[in-house]
């Protein structure tokens, strides 16, 4: 493991035993104590909870290559983001940010110019934006003072914001309400070791998710630059802090803006410095940007499939990717492979990859297959981190705020006149402080927790909030 903590790719076509490399690797690393992150599309990660059975095909594996059987389980940790077979893994409208956000809700270039907006006059009015609601409640109110917000911010189109709006509809449709909200995650929970020093694996629960793929892809980014913002620099190591393994991780990249993967590619370029090694597993190494690809220096290739003229083309562009001076026919070899067979090519002691050659992966010494219903319900309910992410907490924000200043309103509204005229007044108390200095907000205690990271957009920093 001298150069685990460099990026990787698991590739090859369906059926030809990316899910098994994937879970042999996983467990090695958090036996050597690194903790681990890996999203399970298929719902069959969840058996590295639990030891391999004794007899079965993975002890015969071993014993064909005369290695020594000993069963293990890891420490794991099951999350759902829609908080429906894991524990709730949640983040806040604030914290994902404006940006991917805008992607999340396949927003235009004019939409996503007014959702900026939206989250700069929410900063500079102080009113935090945790979930759904709160945002819905914003965009009502930016709809009914377009004029005043135009005036300081720029064109906001009541036309834009109607769209935002049908766009977090379709959203809460999918079950994307419950990934917005408190108590938000804690990079720190998922980094955890047990007593006996091994690393904890936590498993997102995708079944469902991958359904949605603009969450997923949202979500996954959201991670990364959390890591990379939070993360101190640590210099070259042999083991990384964390391992990060992102399946079908072509959704990562699909109809991203040039901007956008420009960002992904500085951050998984950069994050390894902070002691983050990035997998991805994805069917062809060609649904990786050319740019990223470049930096995922340890290689597991399984067969890939030739029918179509494309398949074809694919098959030749992925033969060259690899350094080849074993002079294998790898445009032959590779649709022959094996299941449980690939062409592995990693990094030398100098960094540099080594020439491909065919393997035979060992099989992983815990379970292949997914727990049982019970077994994983079982393992939820015991997680020490189930008591802290299980109940929502919905404490004073936008909507609140929002709601209050109708109220109020509505209050004054109903006495008289000068009631009517207190109204007026209250409800432009929230549209002038919109026009107030975003210094001021910044330099307040609320502006310090709500800059936003690296693809957060706005302002760029690595504070976070916490209250």
């Amino acid at each position: 493991m001298g150069r685990a903590n460099r990026h990787g790719l698991i590739a090859g076509a369906t059926g030809t035993g990316k899910t098994v490399t994937l879970q042999s690797i996983v467990q090695e690393f958090s036996l050597a104590g690194v903790p681990v992150f890996v999203t399970d599309v298929k719902g069959d990660l969840s058996g590295l909870a639990l030891p391999s059975a004794i007899g079965g095909w993975q002890e015969k594996a071993f014993a064909d290559l005369g290695r020594k059987f000993e069963p293990v389980h890891l420490p794991v940790q099951i999350w759902d983001l829609l908080g429906q077979s894991g524990v709730p893994l949640r983040t806040t409208i604030t914290e994902l940010g404006p940006i991917l956000l805008s992607r999340l809700l396949d927003l235009n270039e004019t939409q996503e110019g007014v959702l900026n907006v939206c989250f700069r006059a929410a900063d500079d009015s102080g009113m935090a934006l945790l979930d759904l609601k709160d945002l819905r409640e914003f965009l009502k109110h930016m709809s009914e003072n377009e004029k005043e917000l135009s005036d300081k911010y720029g064109r906001v189109s009541g036309a834009s914001i109607s769209a935002i709006q049908r766009s977090l509809l379709a959203l809460e449709s999918e079950g994307g309400a419950a990934f917005f909200g408190e108590p938000a995650i804690k990079i720190s929970d998922l980094m955890q070791k047990n007593a006996d020093g091994l690393g904890s694996v936590s498993i997102l629960s995708a079944e469902k998710l991958i359904n949605s793929g603009r969450l997923y892809s949202a979500f996954l980014l959201w991670l990364i630059s959390e890591l990379f913002e939070q993360m101190p620099e640590c210099g070259d190591q042999s083991l990384p802090k964390f391992a990060l393994f992102f399946d079908e991780a072509h959704l990562l990249f699909k109809d991203a803006p040039k901007a956008l993967l420009e960002k992904i590619e500085q951050v998984v370029r950069l994050i390894r410095s902070k002691g983050v090694g990035v997998y991805f597993i994805t069917q062809s190494p060609l649904d990786i940007p050319e740019s990223v690809l470049a930096q995922l220096g340890h290689r597991v290739q399984h067969a890939m499939r030739a029918f179509t003229a494309k398949d074809q083309k694919d098959l030749r562009a992925t033969a060259r990717t690899f350094r080849n001076d074993n002079e294998l026919e790898l445009e032959s070899e590779l649709p022959k492979l094996e299941i449980g067979h690939a062409m592995v090519s990693f990094l030398d002691e100098k960094g540099i990859p080594s020439n491909v050659r065919l393997a035979k992966v060992l099989p992983p010494r815990t379970r292949v297959g997914p727990l049982t219903a019970v077994e994983r319900q079982s393992l939820i309910a015991a997680s020490n981190l189930y008591s802290a992410y299980a109940t929502t907490i919905d404490r004073e924000s936008a909507y609140e705020k929002l709601q209050l200043t109708i109220q109020k309103a509505s209050s004054a509204n109903s006495k008289d006149e000068i009631g009517q005229s207190k109204q007026s007044s209250q409800t432009q108390d929230v549209v002038s402080s919109f026009a107030k200095s975003a210094a001021r907000a910044i330099g307040s205690e609320l502006g310090r927790q709500i800059i936003r990271g690296v693809l957060g957009g706005i302002l760029g920093s690595s504070k976070r909030r916490r209250t």
